[in-house]
């Protein structure tokens, strides 16, 4: 406030000064021209129509100053309100996309890729919106706009495309758009996970078994997922040998060529010896699945394994019912295991123990298998009583193990 007041003080005193001074000097000025122009004044007169005219040409400059700005308000393609827009989209379209208000994100974004310089992640969200209404041509015509605007990123558009394609349920699209990708980048982390997504999806097992190997190599996956992924589709992929081959010679070796395809260390997990002996057995070939659970039986006792092994027929009964028999002194509480050495005992003839065994797998677990089995072998031994008893409780058994769907009303004669 000070500083004001001695400014003002400053200024009234250079006034006075210079109205004391015109006063007493008031100066003479001459301003003439031949036939054109003859002007003479005072000096104080000049001085004060010269800041007059500055004064003029100062107000009219801000007015059209004004006038230009008050224009640009009003006028919607004005530099200005451009500008505005576009930054009212930057701010609304990732919200509206990431909030699901697909529409006005696809404005929005829209309006910005088309004003921005780089405008790739903008075209990608704006596609994303539109594939979400069901626009799927629109989704792809911004697509192509944002590969026209920035051609070198082809890998993340097509990426994106192939994204969208599968959104759609389009796997063959998605397929074709990903395979060419595969081709130019064969070992990009992005096109390998979304290739293996896509053949698991589509349930072609043996092109995920093919890429296991790359994705292994390159390491884009970790150690654990990638071990469960590849249990998880060669087990699949043997179970399913049989449906794609026909029982025959061609069938077995076509089994027998993909179980050597896995590794030493696969070979030896339960749950894909477990397939894979099942699935020689459907074919026919006990003798080859009674060697594979054997081995794979020595190397590491496995319930489920044991419990296959009683319903193979192999080359030798004996030793196979000996074979058996040799982990009996290590779970003799295993009922699966009792059930198997049962099973092998009938092979082999040996009908009082068969039913020992089996009398001591239901001792551990009521079974509707040892039931059925036990129930078989007193039938034939004359116990009709007791086999149709186990009979009926094996049905009970079974019948526990079934949903509880609604059955009509028994009617009675």
């Amino acid at each position: 406030m000070k500083r004001f007041h001695i400014i003002l003080v400053f200024v009234i005193a250079i006034a006075i000064i210079l109205c004391v001074s015109a006063s007493k000097h008031t100066g003479y000025v001459l301003i003439t021209y031949p036939h054109l122009l003859h002007y003479e004044s005072s000096l104080w007169a000049m001085l004060v129509a010269v800041f007059a005219i500055l004064l003029a040409i100062y107000l009219i400059l801000v007015l059209l100053r004004l006038l230009i700005t008050f224009s640009g308000v009003l006028n919607p393609w004005s530099r200005r309100n451009r500008i505005r827009r576009v930054q009212i989209a930057i701010e609304n379209g990732p919200i509206d996309l990431a909030e699901g208000r697909w529409a006005s994100a696809e404005r929005y974004l829209h309006c910005v890729a088309e004003s921005e310089r780089y405008p790739l992640l903008y075209y990608l969200g704006a596609a994303r919106a539109a594939n979400e209404q069901g626009r799927y041509k629109e989704s792809d015509g911004l697509l192509e706009r944002a590969l026209e605007r920035q051609p070198h990123a082809e890998l993340a558009v097509a990426l994106s495309h192939a994204q969208l394609q599968m959104d759609r349920g389009d796997t063959d699209g998605t397929l074709v758009t990903l395979q060419a990708m595969y081709e130019r980048y064969p070992h990009h982390a992005q096109v390998l996970r979304q290739l293996q997504r896509l053949h698991q999806q589509r349930g072609d097992w043996p092109l995920v078994i093919r890429l296991l190997s790359e994705l292994r190599k390159d390491k884009e996956l970790p150690d654990a997922e990638l071990a469960e992924l590849e249990r998880r589709a060669w087990g699949i992929h043997l179970g399913l040998v049989i449906e794609h081959e026909e029982q025959n010679n061609a069938g077995l070796q076509y089994l027998e060529w993909s179980w050597k395809q896995l590794t030493s260390a696969r070979r030896q997990e339960p749950q894909l010896v477990l397939t894979y002996a099942e699935q020689l057995r459907l074919l026919g070939a006990d003798a080859k699945a009674e060697e594979v659970l054997r081995g794979a039986i020595k190397c590491g006792y496995d319930s489920y394994l044991i419990r296959l092994y009683g319903l193979l027929r192999g080359s030798d009964p004996r030793y196979q019912l000996k074979f058996a028999e040799s982990w009996l002194e290590g779970h003799p509480g295993d009922a699966s295991l009792l059930l198997t050495l049962g099973r092998l005992c009938l092979q082999n003839s040996l009908w009082g123990k068969a039913h020992s065994y089996f009398e001591g797998s239901l001792q551990v677990q009521r079974n509707p298998e040892a039931c059925a089995e036990l129930a078989r072998l007193l039938d034939q031994l004359g116990d009709s009583k007791r086999s149709n008893q186990l009979f009926q409780e094996s049905l009970k058994l079974l019948d526990s193990r079934l949903l509880a769907l609604p059955l009509p009303t028994p009617t009675h004669a």
